[in-house]
């Protein structure tokens, strides 16, 4: 009982002196709440205040009475969606050759999807330019094709998909590391071709992962303005999209349009922000779950071993 007690107080030494002064703690608690306040809560707040200043009818006109700002909606929705498709084939075919093999140039292969996080996005528009231009390297055989990349929406996606590769890949990688390949052998062992190996087995697997990166790539590709800007054109009605659409119409003096167009990127953000937060929470509960079910288990294979032997 002496030695529980020793015990006891030791730990609470322990917990105290590793307690910062309450001065620190709530000093960096104000700072922080305040640094998000300034640099976030109060630009969303101005944000939706000068869209909605003028009344709901007014912010609904300034968002589908323009036909240049309609068609700059329905481009970020198909330009988006494409390129998370794209990287999500991308993400899977890379996590998959990551983990799961060993060759040469493997290691440069991770480093190469980390690039577009390293390289400025308008370097990487001047990239595509370069590429697939008239001037470029395959402008030429395009041109005499009748194949057009770059100002118009083939560039659009090419761009978005570059610059937001590596979210997904970089969520399932981790992931399918920690799951290990012990699962997919004994899949194999009991006569699971490929594919059944990889939708039976892997994706449901991985699929929190998948989800989560789909939807950093999904926020990424809205918001995108260098690159899309650079292989754009800029050209009103045909490949401006929701950011390169607010910046124009504040070029044009048009404030009660562009915050209302940004007030419509922001509610996606926020969307997407929510639906992060719950796959955080679900992903949290089926791992509390999954421990919770593993703990009762061997507590019941210990109950058994006990009685065996009794």
């Amino acid at each position: 009982m002496v030695a529980e007690g020793r015990t006891h107080e030791g730990s609470t030494e322990r917990r105290t002196a590793l307690q910062d002064p309450w001065l620190v703690r709530w000093g960096l608690i104000i700072a922080a709440v305040g640094i998000v306040g300034v640099l976030v809560i109060v630009p969303i707040i101005n944000v939706f205040y000068e869209a909605l200043a003028r009344g709901a009818g007014t912010y609904m006109q300034n968002l589908l009475a323009d036909p240049d700002t309609r068609h700059a909606i329905m481009l970020t929705l198909t330009v988006a969606p494409v390129a998370v498709v794209l990287n999500v084939v991308f993400g899977k075919a890379a996590a998959w050759a990551i983990t799961r093999y060993h060759f040469p140039g493997r290691t440069i292969l991770t480093t190469l999807i980390d690039l577009p996080f390293s390289v400025s996005p308008v370097v990487a528009g001047l990239l595509f330019v370069l590429l697939f231009g008239l001037q470029g390297y395959f402008g030429p055989w395009l041109r005499a094709h009748h194949f057009q990349i770059i100002f118009a929406t083939p560039g659009l996606i090419l761009t978005t998909a570059f610059v937001t590769c590596p979210f997904v890949a970089r969520e399932l990688i981790p992931v399918m590391q920690a799951i290990g390949t012990e699962e997919e052998i004994a899949a194999l062992s009991l006569g699971a071709n490929g594919w059944q190996l990889f939708w039976r087995v892997t994706v449901p697997n991985m699929q929190w992962g998948l989800l989560y990166g789909v939807i950093l790539c999904n926020a990424r590709a809205m918001g995108e303005f260098g690159a899309v800007y650079v292989v754009s054109g800029h050209i009103a009605g045909k490949t401006d999209t929701m950011p390169l659409r607010v910046e124009k119409l504040l070029q044009e003096y048009n404030l009660p349009g562009a915050f209302a167009l940004a007030s419509l990127l922001t509610l996606l953000a926020l969307a997407t922000l929510i639906v992060k937060v719950g796959l955080a929470r679900k992903m949290h509960s089926d791992a509390a779950k999954a421990l919770q079910n593993t703990s009762e288990a061997l507590r019941a294979d210990v109950r058994a071993t006990l009685k065996e032997s009794a």
